[in-house]
């Protein structure tokens, strides 16, 4: 941590992305501050988070793409048992969690699980390293205040990404739910249930309250997988942080802090899995439900 930094500053600094957008002279540009960024509102584009998250796409498709192409029938190699032992966990994930014919809910489920993975995984690189080595880029070759640099790494940490990965479930979960059951099956299920009745003037009655009903739980859907996400990757970036902190206060704390990000980095390893996993799975559920009738 910079000794013209307070503790503050530095979490804040941590924590903010690098921003592109209209500042309210008209002009676009990067943002130096978290109130600039603030000001830019919702048109702003995080630089940095979609930099890591297309690279880290871009890295599993080549990735992928290499083991198929070097891909034998004889004995396999180290890449080649990698990325067949994956495929074979999403396999048997897709087949234990949904019993229709779709040929896109497995490639789907096998992009969605590593690409999450890959961008938890860069939670795991020491939280100063990349930043700092921005902030060294922009002050040597742009003039750049290094403090005013701001370059956060692991794209789940930020809303944007996953609500927009959630979103794109949730249309997926719309289409399918529209497109087997038909705009009258799928309106059905919103409001002929949970409540029933043979009595179709109490029935009629029901329909507002079980589509008020329906309609929350079917919103809860892309929220909760974005925020379960969200949540569970900030808290982890945050605590990284705070112990990074510890290391400006001493040899003794940096040394108990070195114990502790040691421990909470082979514990974060578990969280990052965990929720990768979480994902794909909830988006194989919510696509096996939109397959079939209530």
């Amino acid at each position: 941590m910079s000794s013209e930094m307070t503790s503050a500053d530095y979490i804040k600094h941590h924590l903010t992305n690098w921003t592109y957008g209209k500042h309210p002279d008209g002009s676009w540009g990067f943002a130096h501050s978290t109130d600039e960024a603030k000001e830019m509102g919702f048109m702003a584009i995080h630089v940095d988070t979609m930099f890591w998250s297309i690279f880290l796409g871009v890295f599993f498709l080549w990735l992928f793409r290499k083991a198929a192409k070097q891909a034998e029938a004889g004995v396999p190699g180290k890449l080649q048992n990698f990325v067949e032992s994956i495929v074979e966990f999403i396999d048997t994930s897709v087949r234990g969690s949904f019993s229709a014919r779709n040929a896109l809910v497995a490639p789907l489920s096998l992009t969605i699980f590593t690409w999450i993975f890959l961008m938890n995984f860069m939670d795991l690189v020491p939280v100063d390293w990349l930043p700092s080595l921005a902030a060294w880029i922009g002050q040597s070759f742009f003039g750049a205040d290094p403090h005013h640099v701001y370059f956060k790494v692991v794209p789940t940490t930020d809303p944007n990404a996953t609500f927009g990965m959630a979103f794109a479930v949730f249309f997926l979960v719309l289409y399918y739910s529209i497109k087997i059951k038909g705009i009258g099956g799928f309106t059905g299920e919103l409001t002929l249930q949970p409540f029933q009745s043979k009595n179709k003037l109490v029935m009629l009655l029901f329909i507002p309250i079980n589509f008020l009903l329906e309609f929350v739980s079917l919103i809860a859907k892309p929220i909760s997988l974005a925020l379960r996400l969200f949540g569970n990757m900030y808290a982890g970036e945050m605590i990284f942080i705070l112990i990074a902190l510890m290391f400006s206060a001493g040899l003794g704390m940096g040394i108990f802090g070195g114990f502790l990000q040691l421990g909470w980095a082979i514990f974060h390893i578990l969280i990052v899995t965990l929720q990768a996993f979480i994902f794909m799975t909830l988006t194989i559920v919510y696509l096996e439900m939109a397959h079939h009738e209530h």
